[in-house]
């Protein structure tokens, strides 16, 4: 009888492009929730479970003797990608499951297109550290980590979170053995010297008040593999995905939904731009546009699907951050205070904090000035407080009054 897999999801469309989604120690594939919607939109997406972890067993995923690997974790990931006939996917992994990523990169560079290591290393510190940590685990369980976790994984406000409260209960129900096991894979692992054989496109994004994978570790897997980009996440620690989800999702979009090449022809371009365009904008903002769309608007919205969305916002020169700043001060200079409403809201999903769209704004107002700046602060402020209001995300439509028939 052929062994069992490890536990998984899968999510979205089934001919989209595969992305295997790793977790972190300690937690379940419901660490990659806050992510979820968005990445499904335009993948195929399949989350994991450590051995032991979430719906996994321990053995026989991983021997529980202390002779456990992120060599073996890598197999498991292997194992799911050929179950699912895919020769070649994209990945993205938190801390343990980054390094899993790393390995995979690195030692199955023909199976990798896309890499992204959120709150990794290349080393984990001394092993013997690991080492007693397995000990400890298999001697009293994992509630001896569920006192250090909260202060690790998150900032001090956020662990107080019923988000932050139920990923510690996954800590609690995580068995021993898979635990201590995943201890001993991390006690063995040593990423340093094989980083610069990575090829496929990199993210790497830290959390800047990790105090697990401090952004010291980020720079150096940054630094080392070729090309690879780098985001420092404020106000993060850990589990930077769950506790900053829109700076995350964001920067995982812009990655992984980047076009290799531009469309050839108009049915890929639409096929492409409306992928861009729900991702930034969200469903609900684009079903509603479609929805509206008459005979007298059906060229303008196969036009802006097209061209802005298929050809401009699909390129490689810009990272889709970079592109909501322009935009916004674009339609700050021009006065376009609904189609401004709409893009706030985009940039949270690209990866800009409040905070960033601030900044955005004050330079806006020395370029475009004073009254206009001002008129868009008044703009951000009534998006800000709708949002939290209805408890919406970024990719949420809260104002719909206040945009057009032929809406973008």
């Amino acid at each position: 009888m052929t062994n069992p897999p490890p536990h998984h999801d899968l999510s979205g469309p089934p001919t989209a492009p595969p992305l295997i989604l790793g977790p972190s120690l300690g937690t379940s594939l419901a660490v990659w929730e806050p992510q979820l919607p968005a990445l499904a939109r335009g993948h195929r997406v399949l989350r994991w479970d450590l051995p032991g972890h979430g719906g996994s067993p321990v053995a026989p995923l991983l021997p529980s003797d202390g002779s456990a690997t992120i060599d073996g974790l890598a197999a498991l990931v292997l194992r799911l990608a050929d179950e699912q006939g895919w020769e070649r996917f994209a990945y993205a992994g938190i801390s343990i499951g980054g390094a899993v990523g790393l390995h995979l990169a690195a030692h199955h560079p023909e199976r990798i297109s896309r890499l992204s290591v959120v709150c990794s290393s290349a080393r984990f510190g001394d092993p013997a550290v690991w080492r007693e940590r397995a000990a400890l685990v298999r001697a009293e369980g994992t509630e001896a980590m569920v006192a250090s976790r909260p202060g690790t994984w998150f900032s001090h406000d956020f662990a107080r979170t019923p988000v932050a409260a139920a990923l510690i209960e996954d800590l609690r129900a995580t068995d021993r053995a898979g635990y201590a096991a995943c201890c001993d894979a991390l006690a063995a692992y040593d990423m340093t010297a094989d980083l610069e054989k990575i090829t496929a496109p990199t993210l790497v994004v830290a959390g800047r008040d990790d105090p697990a994978t401090p952004p010291s570790h980020a720079r150096q897997i940054a630094d080392a593999v070729p090309g690879a980009s780098l985001l420092e996440v404020a106000g993060a620690a850990h589990l930077a995905g769950v506790e900053r989800p829109e700076a995350v999702t964001g920067a995982l979009l812009a990655h992984h939904l980047n076009s290799p090449a531009p469309p050839r022809d108009d049915a890929s371009r639409h096929a492409a731009g409306m992928a861009v365009r729900r991702a930034v904008l969200g469903d609900a903002h684009v079903d509603r546009a479609v929805a509206r769309t008459t005979p007298f608007t059906a060229r303008f919205q196969d036009f802006i699907t097209r061209y802005a969305w298929g050809e401009i916002w699909t390129g490689d020169g810009l990272d889709r951050r970079t592109r909501s700043c322009i935009t916004l001060t674009a339609l700050i200079a021009h006065g376009h205070d609904a189609e401004l409403a709409m893009h706030i809201r985009a940039a949270l999903t690209n990866g800009l904090t409040r905070e960033e769209i601030g900044e955005v704004l004050l330079q806006s107002a020395i370029y475009c000035g004073v009254p206009a700046a001002n008129s868009a602060f008044a703009t951000a402020q009534r998006v800000f407080d709708d949002m939290d209001t209805q408890g919406t995300g970024p990719d949420t439509d809260v104002d719909s009054a206040s945009h057009s028939d032929t809406e973008k």
